[in-house]
């Protein structure tokens, strides 16, 4: 039973012991408490934890590449991993917010007057001007610096790299934000440019690294996701991307609308039922042969297992249900399915614990 499952796959070049992947997630928690969530996620048997939002650029935010001790925290990271016979990607993720704009913010959200919920239409809504007037020459000095962080990031022990295709990624891609005139803008082919050069520096310093690409795509009839590649832009896109030296695929809703979008409940009018964005895997899947991971409210192994089964998706991503069971893939392995802890897709403590500066947690931690 769960045969697909538990098979081991070579995921665009990294071999992983079964089809669980952690997705990549902000997890907002201490650096002690991150670990330790992580240590017992990869315990609980997944093949591969992507680390959310690796930043490409050195960062006063969070582990940095770039200095001593982020660079130690995340060789910490990657040995701890390993050790549990898990593989381990570094999300390479460069940030759309303008720092400048920000600013007049950041007295509200240190005295909580102003929320992570009420923050996001704030900086969004500065999007779409700073990336029309970024220039040329910075577009260029960013993307150029994805080959640096990849290099860094495998001296830190990563197998892989995922290039983060939502933020500025996603806003290039959009006609919605990107208004530019240049070779970055207009097109889709030109809108593309942007995360063609990013994979082609990774592509150009490390020949051989297998390289992810989340793919953030945007739907219209009704319209979910501002950020991203229209559904009907994928055939521009994917080929564009696949060229440059992508491996894989990890596709998903774009972002920059509600997060309630792209982390759904299970009550969103739209994306309620399981496995709720695997229609946009359907798209790509018949663009390339490269691997597809589908991500979007998987919980039921049953389910699962048929997706992969069916060659739907190549792999399966979670986060909030590893996260409200992280021994998910062993109980899967083991016959004890029926064990598992459900995610209910409740948002209360892990998108509310972000919300709420708690950081992601779960319901079923208070009942332990």
């Amino acid at each position: 039973m769960y045969e697909t499952i538990n098979s081991p796959i070579n995921y665009g070049g990294l071999p992983l012991k079964n089809r669980i992947i952690f997705a990549p997630t902000s997890l907002g928690l201490p650096q002690t408490e991150q670990l330790e969530l992580l240590k017992k996620i990869a315990c609980g048997g997944c093949a591969m934890i992507i680390i959310g939002d690796v930043p490409v650029l050195p960062s006063r935010f969070g582990p940095s590449l770039y200095t001593k001790k982020g660079f130690d925290y995340y060789r910490t990271l990657t040995d701890m991993i390993h050790a549990q016979g898990c593989k381990v990607c570094a999300q390479l993720h460069q940030s759309d917010s303008n720092l400048k704009g920000m600013i007049r913010y950041i007295p509200g959200v240190l005295t909580k007057r102003i929320s992570m919920e009420e923050l996001r239409p704030l900086l969004n809504q500065q999007v779409g001007p700073y990336i029309t007037n970024l220039p040329a020459k910075k577009v260029q000095s960013i993307t150029s610096a994805f080959g640096t962080a990849a290099k860094l990031a495998v001296q830190a022990g990563f197998d892989m790299v995922q290039v983060h295709g939502d933020r500025m990624f996603g806003s290039f891609a959009s006609s919605l934000f990107n208004q530019r005139t240049d070779c970055y803008g207009g097109s889709p082919e030109n809108r593309a440019r942007f995360a063609v050069e990013a994979v082609t520096s990774i592509r150009r310093a490390l020949p051989d690294l297998p390289i992810d690409f989340k793919l953030a795509v945007r739907q219209e009839n009704p319209h979910y996701g501002n950020a991203g590649v229209l559904e009907s832009e994928l055939p521009v896109f994917v080929p564009l991307l696949e060229q440059a030296g992508v491996t894989s695929f990890h596709v998903t809703l774009a972002n920059h609308g509600e997060l309630s979008d792209t982390i759904p409940p299970a009550k969103h009018p739209v994306f309620s039922s399981e496995g709720c964005f695997l229609k946009f895997c359907d798209q790509v899947k018949a663009l390339t042969n490269l691997p597809v991971c589908g991500v979007g409210g998987l919980t039921d192994p049953d389910f699962v297992e048929e997706q992969l089964k069916s060659g739907r998706i190549d792999c399966a991503a979670m986060s909030r249900q590893l996260i409200a069971d992280s021994e998910w893939p062993n109980k899967v392995q083991n016959g004890d399915a029926k064990s598992i802890h459900r995610c209910i897709r409740c948002n209360k403590e892990c998108l509310g614990g972000m919300m709420a500066h708690r950081g992601v947690h779960c319901i079923y931690e208070r009942k332990k």
